[in-house]
């Protein structure tokens, strides 16, 4: 089984997060950065950890994150369903 598929069914899913953060240099300028990775919610601890990482070590500092997350295996997926589709 590979590694994706694995934490997909510890609960891990898909969290997208839009950085908004200032220009070292101009901070009177916003850069926008996409940031993809399986996380667990609702604690986020792989986004939480990159967000560290980036105050310590980069020279941008943040201005806002937004965030989503989807689990992509879920209960909400299986559902029964009774019907016949007959074909010629």
């Amino acid at each position: 089984m590979n590694q994706d598929m694995e934490m997909q069914l510890k609960g891990y899913g898909v969290t997208t997060a839009e950085i908004l953060y200032r220009m070292p240099d101009h901070q009177t300028l916003l850069q926008s950065y996409i940031w993809q990775h399986y996380d667990l919610a609702p604690d986020f601890p792989e986004m939480k950890s990159f967000l560290k990482f980036w105050q310590e070590k980069l020279d941008g500092p943040l201005h806002s994150v937004r965030y989503v997350h989807r689990r992509l295996i879920s209960a909400s997926e299986w559902r029964a369903l009774k019907g016949e589709f007959i074909l010629h």
